[in-house]
């Protein structure tokens, strides 16, 4: 069942989507070559119990860390290790949060050091075709509008879209109804009503759309070992024109 949130709900969403896109803005501070992806998931478990809110991820459906770490080919949900970035690595950090009885979560995939223009390109096709979803989460529109406007996007600039793994609603729970795939028809899949929150996050492919899973049951690699890139952003359908809770501003004034 889909659940509109009140005015009161979606501004406690939008308190967690703050505390969630600072928390990636000061992992992505210390992201560099020869720091561990533990490392990472340390800063930002401390991070969200300095500002009163608790790690959205840790225990999750038995998830055992605070941030999915996804390093190159791995699409999402990697766990933290003792792995240490190298120059010319991409790596998406997902991140939640609950506080105050709701949920936040966001991604972006970071460059580590230098990297070559094929994956600068992969990374910005990925945010864009991301933006370019966020403009159709309007009331009155379909869900299909949104994975449309992802695919025709990245498709058309040769890049694939991981068709396993979706956004969705959040609130109280971290995964709500509906469902938000990063393809589709237009015009198609649940209709958007005001004050519905959702997640979108497309999970762009350098190569090939197929995916396999860890022997871990939770990492998820491309089949070719191609990079893949995530970014995700929570946003509140209105009337007119979407309102994003969460921002990369954080981030990208930063640089």
């Amino acid at each position: 069942m889909i659940k509109i949130k009140t005015e009161e709900e979606i501004e406690l969403l939008r308190e967690n989507a703050i505390i969630v896109s600072k928390t990636l803005a000061e992992v992505g501070r210390h992201i560099a070559p020869g720091v561990t992806t533990l490392e990472l998931d340390k800063i930002a478990e401390e991070f969200i119990r300095d500002h009163g809110a608790e790690p959205g991820f840790l225990g999750y459906g038995g998830f055992p860390y605070t941030l999915c770490l996804s390093v190159n080919e791995t699409v999402v949900h990697g766990f933290p290790s003792d792995y240490r970035l190298q120059e010319g690595d991409i790596i998406s950090v997902d991140c939640g949060t609950t506080y105050k009885g709701l949920n936040g979560d966001s991604a972006y995939t970071f460059p580590v050091g230098q990297i070559s223009a094929e994956d600068q390109a992969l990374l910005d096709a990925t945010k864009a075709s991301l933006y370019k979803g966020i403009e159709h989460a309007v009331a009155g529109g379909r869900v299909g509008d949104i994975g449309y406007a992802i695919q025709s996007y990245t498709e058309a600039l040769g890049y694939s879209v991981v068709r396993e793994l979706v956004g969705h609603g959040i609130g109280h729970h971290l995964h709500e109804s509906p469902e938000v795939p990063n393809y589709g028809r237009r015009g198609h899949g649940v209709k958007l009503s005001e004050n519905m929150v959702i997640c979108i996050e497309p999970m762009i492919n350098q190569g090939v759309k197929d995916v396999y899973l860890d022997d871990n049951g939770w990492a998820v690699y491309t089949a070719d070992h191609k990079k893949s890139a995530h970014f995700e952003l929570t946003v509140a359908v209105k009337k007119g024109a979407p309102d994003v809770l969460s921002t990369f501003a954080f981030i990208e004034n930063n640089k």
